[in-house]
């Protein structure tokens, strides 16, 4: 269950005392399954998995939930097909065009037949509430993807006024100087990829280093020449590696042995299991995330 890309958004103490609402309000937009003349639904689903009826799932001051989603697979160019088909069926028969209100009309009936016999696929996205902290945290790194689920959450409250991260340290400046100088915070190294690219323009040189030590002369001439750090592997505390991007969000990470050597043992069941993971990753976490607010300077906001 351990979360392997990372998307954040803050949100200050206030709001954290909101979220004491989640296990009331999250009932009443749980996932339906999607009727036969809709494309997709959303709502929360339970974190335990299927079957089980709790909406959150706590541990000490992390709260997670899950948003789950219904989509009808229908792919345009099917329904393309079948609109064409229609129309020079009529040409042919009656001998007349079909003008466009006529075609929409045809569109319309061709989706109403397709949708009841379409696919389902189904999703889930996990994120968890860091109360103490201020964070949310979103198992993705796809920002059009966070946004949903964030949006899924404040439909459930009213209002979660989390904002995206506002550091006042450039990401990419930062990364660079990691880079080009070697001189990076106490307990961080560097990993064995990035991405560099030449800011001035958007079609600019990019240069994409993977399973390559980054301390060599070599990447130091690319950013001699210009190009910046866009995406930069790390390594933190020999415990968690990543790939932090200029949008601060972690990518491809993985916690090393040292942490996995701490997993608990044969868990008494499938809950228990579930609760000494969430607690190791949150832990994990916060220590990390505490370093990112300090390094690239991300206000909580009051």
């Amino acid at each position: 269950m351990f979360f392997r890309n990372l998307t954040l958004f803050r949100f200050s103490e206030s709001v954290a005392a909101d979220l004491e609402r989640l296990d009331e309000a999250l009932p009443e937009h749980r996932l339906r399954p999607v009727g036969p003349l809709e494309m997709a639904t959303r709502g929360f689903v339970s974190p335990l998995g299927r079957n089980e009826e709790g909406m959150t799932h706590s541990v000490g001051r992390n709260t997670m939930v899950t948003v789950g989603s219904e989509d009808k697979l229908l792919p345009s160019s099917v329904v393309n097909d079948e609109l064409a088909n229609r129309v020079q069926k009529i040409a042919e028969e009656e001998g007349r065009k079909v003008g466009g209100r006529e075609r929409k009309k045809i569109k319309d009936d061709v989706m109403n037949e397709l949708l009841p016999r379409a696919f389902v696929r189904s999703s889930r996205m996990k994120a968890y509430a860091d109360k103490k902290n201020g964070w949310l945290v979103l198992d993705t790194s796809s920002r059009k993807s966070a946004e949903n689920t964030l949006s899924q959450v404040r439909e459930a409250l009213g209002s979660f006024p989390a904002v995206p991260l506002a550091p006042e340290e450039s990401p990419r400046i930062l990364m660079t100087h990691w880079v080009a100088s070697g001189e990076l915070p106490a307990g961080l190294a560097l990993g064995d990829e990035c991405e560099l690219r030449d800011p001035a323009t958007a079609s600019g040189a990019i240069a994409r280093c993977r399973r390559q030590d980054l301390d060599t002369d070599e990447i130091r001439e690319h950013l001699r020449t210009g190009k910046q750090v866009f995406q930069l592997g790390l390594v933190f505390d020999d415990r968690i590696s990543f790939v932090l991007g200029e949008d601060l969000i972690l990518r491809k990470i993985k916690f090393t042995d040292v942490v996995l050597d701490e997993q608990a043992d044969s868990p008494e069941s499938a809950a228990a299991e579930m609760d000494a993971n969430f607690s190791l990753m949150a832990l994990e976490y916060e220590r990390l995330l505490g370093k990112l607010e300090e390094w690239f300077k991300l206000p909580r906001p009051d």
